[in-house]
This record gives C-alpha cells, structure tokens and sequence, in this order.
C-alpha cells in the first residue's frame, strides 16, 4: 500500500513538473516563426546580430534574445507631394510606390530605421524628388511628358533609396493638379486651338468646294462651245424641215374657228352649204 501510495505520489509530481515547464514554456516563449515575405531580425540584449532569420520556425533563448518581424513583400505608399513648376506654376502630384526592404538587410534596416521606416525615409524622400523633378519641367511639358517625368522620379528615387537598402520596384504619377487659374487657362487654350483647328478646317472646305465649282463652270461652258461649234447651216436647215414635217403631220385639215378679234376665219366649208 505504501508503495502504490508512493508511485502515486512520483506520478502526480511528475504531471505537476509537466505543467510547470510547460507554463514556463509558454510564458518564456521560445518558439517564433517566421511567416512567407518575412525576416526575423535578431537581437541579443537588444543588439541587433547580423544574422537575420528566414521563413520557417526558429528558437531563441528566453530572455535574453528577442526576434523582431521584418516585412520584406512589396508594399506601396501614395503620397501627396507639393512643388513649383520651372515657369513657377504650383503643382500638387500624387505618387503611388511600390517598394520591398532589401532581405539580407533587413537587421541593418531595423538597427537604422525601425519600423517606422516608411514614414522615417520613404515619404519624405518622394516629396523631395518630385519637387526636384518637377521644376525642371514647365507645366505644360508636366502633362505633355508626363511618362518621362515619372521614369526620371523613379530613377532619380531608386538611386535614393537604395543606400537605405530600400528597392524600388515601381512607381506611378497618380494624378496631376494645377491652381484653378492655370486649369483654366490651360482649358481656354485647348479651345482656342480647336476653334482655329475648324476654322482651318472650314477654309479648306471653302476651297475645295470654290474649287469643284470652278471645274464644273469650266467643264460647262466647254460644252457649250462644243455645241455651238457643232451647229452648222446644214443642221439647222434640217432642223427646220423636221419642225415643218412635224407641224404637217399634226394638223387635221380643219382651220381654226375664231370668234373673238377683228379679222376672224371663215369656215368655207359652211359658206358653201348656205349657198345651196
């Protein structure tokens, strides 16, 4: 009996150990896993060790290493940025980036920049580009060649950013604004232009059509040369034995009655019958 007592005893503070290394366990943690499109950056009291930690399950000693979470995936930051055109018309661009940290770099990213990195260098270095390309730029050359400039912001900021272990991967102009009195005159210009673009347009009608009417008026009176060239003595004596024939063809052998005027006809034909 004092034996099963004892084993029963081991048993129980068998199960008690169990559940205390298991709540120190789950207390200290020293599981982490690293997710896909992460890195783990670890920290030794702290300091950051270059080491950095891929994707997968990993241990660490509680207490005195801690692993912080780097995204590394491509991200995107829109940003507004305000600048001045080369003829000194105010801008307000728009600028959607997409970007990714740099794997390998992931610690020396953390150890200079934190977590915070977007709002610490990403923003901050778009506004600056945009503003240094914008003003190389006229405002209408900003519409015009609105795919050089964002090439030459894209360059211009992937050759920033990369000292700070930030890739580029693309960037796009979302929008373009201009002050209300640039708008407008920018919207009077397009109208003038297309006004004179009709105008042009109507003077070449105006042309063409004056032209056709001069080559039908010419082609006419060739015509009528060419008839009255055609019309000899021979043609209008024939003409005029065709009109007689015709007329003779027609008539009934009866003289037309007149009862009205000063020297009516006289039917004969009449006269002769009262006579009998």
């Amino acid at each position: 009996m004092a034996i099963r007592n004892n084993n029963s005893g081991k048993l129980v503070g068998g199960l008690v150990l169990l559940v205390g290394v298991v709540a120190v366990a789950a207390v200290l943690n020293p599981f982490v896993i690293i997710g896909p499109g992460e890195r783990g950056v670890l920290l030794n009291f702290g300091a950051v060790q270059n080491d950095v930690l891929g994707e997968g399950l990993h241990v660490r000693m509680p207490l005195r290493q801690r692993i912080e979470i780097m995204n590394v995936q491509v991200q995107k930051d829109q940003t507004d940025a305000a600048a001045a055109s080369a003829d000194l018309q105010d801008t307000m661009s728009t600028v959607a980036l997409n970007y990714h940290v740099l794997p390998d770099k992931a610690g020396v990213v953390y150890q200079q920049l934190g977590q915070s990195y977007a709002e610490r260098v990403i923003s901050p270095q778009i506004q600056e580009t945009v503003k240094a390309v914008t003003a190389q730029y006229t405002a209408v050359d900003l519409i015009t060649q609105r795919e050089k400039v964002r090439r030459q912001i894209a360059d211009l900021l992937r050759e920033r950013l990369t000292k700070y272990n930030i890739i580029v991967d693309d960037l796009s102009i979302v929008d373009f604004k201009f002050s209300p009195q640039f708008a407008q005159a920018i919207e009077a210009k397009q109208t003038a232009e297309q006004l004179a673009l009709k105008a042009e347009r109507d003077l070449e009608r105006i042309k063409v059509e004056a032209e056709q009417k001069v080559t039908q008026a010419k082609a006419e009176a060739e015509s009528l040369q060419l008839q009255k060239e055609a019309v000899t003595d021979e043609l209008l004596k024939l003409r005029q034995i065709e009109v007689s024939q015709a007329a003779v063809a027609k008539w009934d052998g009866h003289l037309p009655n007149v009862t009205g005027g000063a020297l009516p006809f006289l039917n004969i034909g009449e006269l002769g019958k009262e006579g009998k």
